[in-house]
């Protein structure tokens, strides 16, 4: 398959609330769209998740807009024809922005896949024909404004629910959302806001039965993390650690973890993302699919990767109307706590192609030489 022309976009989404993390607090999803055109006449579509600042990791939307046209586009235009198992091999030379290599690599895999007829999930192995949903609920204004929130998650059917955390804002919401749904799958999230000082505060989380504590301290700390999980009882989850396969490896070697979250766009796309799960499911460790407030084209992705059979854990992959009050896909809509796997060639959604054009505030057509 060559590539004809690439397309960029950004565009900005207002959120349905303001959603606010140990990083800071969003009231749009500001990001890039990618759309290949190939001699053969298939369209590939992808999001890049990098945000628009560098605050959940080193890369951001600017600079992954630039590495993407300077760098890693020339290098694809000059392989010629390529297939998406070669795209990580063609990119290599350039060290990190993972964010920046999946956006490439999904979208000349959904293209692929289109040109192929096969869908997204067959193509990575799912075997499921929904998955479970879980819900991301970010730090409240207050507990009376969080258990408001948490209350209609619940009501809606999701099936996990997980907590924003950071000091000062840990156990008492925790304690209060246990003690109102004392059965429901319930986890939280702190965003390496603390650190190896804090594990005597972590294990006061222990009492509550949490699925997990996710990424507790910084993502350069494996060894404190390490060290955490042989002081408390609730299971450690690392997510901005896991850039790589090799990152995967060496975590679980070091007894850092024993519960990955898997999210395609931290560690280069959906192929290396399946690679991680074979390791896990060979070493017996669960996974779940995170969420970076995708549209639907990310989120159709991302259902299809919680497919695997790995996938044994709720992921954060949401119903369309958690974040949007208008996607940019046709919606993803839960019933009783499930959405259903995509079926149609490639990621297997119909791109709103309209609603793009309202809310894009750059655009950029690439041309291959």
């Amino acid at each position: 398959m060559k590539i004809k022309e690439v397309e960029i976009r950004t565009i900005e989404l207002p959120l349905v609330r303001p959603f606010r993390t140990s990083f800071g607090t969003q009231l749009e999803r500001p990001l890039l769209l990618m759309k290949i055109t190939t001699h053969e006449g298939a369209e590939g579509w992808a999001e890049c998740v990098a945000m628009e600042a560098p605050l959940y990791s080193p890369e951001y939307m600017a600079g992954s807009q630039d590495v993407i046209e300077r760098f890693l586009l020339p290098a694809i235009f000059e392989y010629g024809d390529i297939r998406p198992e070669e795209v990580a091999g063609a990119l290599r030379p350039f060290l990190g922005h993972q964010m920046a290599k999946a956006t490439i690599e999904t979208a000349i895999l959904d293209a692929q896949l289109k040109l192929d007829g096969i869908s997204f999930g067959s193509y990575l192995g799912a075997n499921k024909e929904e998955i479970d949903c879980g819900v991301s609920v970010g730090i409240a204004n207050s507990i009376e404004a969080l258990v408001e929130e948490v209350s209609q998650y619940v009501s809606d059917g999701y099936r996990r629910i997980k907590l924003k955390i950071e000091p000062g804002w840990d156990l008492e919401p925790v304690s209060v959302i246990r003690g109102l749904w004392p059965e429901i799958p319930l986890q939280v999230d702190a965003n390496q806001a603390y650190t190896r000082n804090d594990i005597a505060l972590l294990k006061k989380l222990d009492p509550f039965n949490l699925l997990l504590i996710e990424q507790p301290l910084d993502e350069h700390d494996v060894l404190g993390h390490a060290m955490l999980a042989a002081k408390v009882e609730t299971p450690i989850c690392l997510d901005e650690s896991i850039t790589s396969f090799e990152a995967a490896r060496d975590a679980l070697a070091m007894k850092a973890t024993t519960v990955i979250n898997i999210k395609p766009g931290r560690v280069g796309g959906y192929l290396e993302s399946v690679r991680i799960h074979d390791l896990c499911v060979e070493n017996g460790i669960p996974v779940w699919c995170g969420g970076m407030l995708e549209t639907g084209i990310g989120r159709a992705a991302n259902v299809a990767l919680a497919a695997l059979p790995g996938f044994t854990l709720p992921g954060d992959t949401s119903a369309s109307s958690r974040f949007f009050t208008r996607d940019i896909t046709n919606p993803f809509v839960m019933e009783e706590g499930r959405l259903r796997v995509p079926t149609g060639p490639g990621i297997g959604v119909d791109i709103d192609h309209d609603f793009i054009e309202e809310i894009t505030t750059s655009r950029k057509m690439i041309t291959a030489p």
